[in-house]
């Protein structure tokens, strides 16, 4: 299939967009899924196969490489996750991919303050795909390194109460996604123009519309609705251990707390926007999470849903705003500004801060209450 010129298509200039090109030479056009796919795990040329993404040196800064002080309130949160359980015995702390095990780092130091006993008792358990990152994991965890297992997937933790953590996990599985065109909506797709650049085109595959938020006949031609069963998936699994097992998962995202449309397929390169289709391989690709799908997925499975908030609103409930005072007191007014400034890019509103745009996500194998989730509602 020949797809028309596309003024935003570009060649093929990298490795993996070469080989991108090759394969719909070969069998067609993909669905933007696969191309997903491609573009983070080719076993040859992905993103997270050859790239270090993390930190100022790479593309871009997850929240515990910005301050401590997010590693330490997810550590607060498992803690009184616990206690909300009853504090259960032989718990499993779990993370689904850790970066440079940063957050566990700083989470491990307060549980090792917060409840001596959680931490003496529990096995550590990384779930990372990447032998790169494993080794990254291994030097920052070093003191513990003996205590951790790591894993290839969330199934082969083994039985028992689990709390897990996973932050930026969800906007990395692939989505689909769908135009809305006059014959209804049909599934985007890359495919190349006549001079061999790789290209957006429309296919002919569509889905469930019972699955849109609105009557299909209310939406304007052009718009774009993904869809994420991957995302769902996994949230399934991880919400099918602990109704079975017992315990609380915490999930934290960019992304939108309702189902919405939007073209929200990203490329990221060197902390700038770039667009999808400019260095398969190269760039990290993402889109914003849906929420409600993922808590929709959760309940079906049985578990407990605790109201989703913002980061800002997650943090703040938790003390992000004492302890950075705690962490400044007697300190430089240098110091004290770098963590001033931390605390509002973590947690404020606004270009460039996360505290808004972050959405945290709680679920648990049973009910409980737990802070800050379940507090009265402002």
């Amino acid at each position: 299939m020949t797809l028309p010129p596309n003024p935003m298509s570009v060649p093929p200039k990298t490795p993996l967009a070469r080989k991108i090109a090759r394969i719909i030479e070969e069998a067609g056009p993909l669905k933007i899924s696969d191309f997903f796919a491609l573009c983070l795990a080719d076993p040859e040329h992905g993103y997270y196969q050859s790239r270090e993404p993390f930190g100022r040196s790479g593309d871009f800064i997850t929240a515990p490489e910005v301050s401590q002080l997010f590693g330490e309130m997810i550590g607060v949160f498992l803690v009184q996750a616990w206690q909300a359980h009853g504090a259960p015995e032989k718990v499993r702390i779990a993370e689904i991919g850790p970066g440079r095990g940063t957050l566990m780092s700083d989470a491990l130091r307060v549980i090792s303050k917060l409840a001596p006993e959680l931490y003496t008792d529990a096995s550590i358990h990384l779930v990372e795909t990447s032998e790169r990152l494993q080794n990254v994991q291994r030097q920052t965890l070093v003191r513990i390194k003996d205590r951790i297992s790591w894993h290839r997937s969330f199934e082969e933790i083994p039985e028992g109460f689990t709390l897990m953590v996973a932050n930026e996990l969800f906007d990395a599985i692939p989505i689909h996604q769908f135009v809305k065109t006059p014959e209804g909506f049909r599934e985007r797709i890359v495919g190349l123009d006549p001079e061999g650049r790789l290209t957006f085109g429309i296919g002919a595959g569509t889905f469930d519309k019972s699955l849109l938020p609105v009557d299909e006949s209310k939406i304007p031609d052009g718009e774009i609705f993904e869809l994420a069963p991957g995302r769902s998936a996994v949230m399934q699994t991880v919400a099918a251990k602990l109704v079975r097992d017992g315990g609380s998962a915490l999930v934290i995202d960019y992304g939108h707390l309702v189902t919405n449309f939007g073209d929200t397929l990203q490329a990221v390169y060197r902390h700038e926007f770039d667009h999808p289709l400019e260095r398969p391989g190269e760039a990290d690709l993402t889109s914003h999470v849906d929420f409600q799908a993922l808590a929709e997925a959760a309940v079906a499975i049985g578990a407990h849903l605790h109201r989703p908030l913002t980061q800002g609103e997650f943090l703040v409930g938790l003390g992000l705003v004492e302890r950075a005072g705690a962490l400044g007191s007697g300190r430089d007014a240098l110091t004290q500004s770098a963590i001033r400034d931390a605390v509002n890019r973590l947690a404020g509103e606004g270009e460039g801060r996360m505290g808004a745009l972050f959405k945290v996500l709680a679920i648990s194998g049973k009910e409980v209450r737990i802070e800050p989730f379940d507090s009265a509602t402002p």
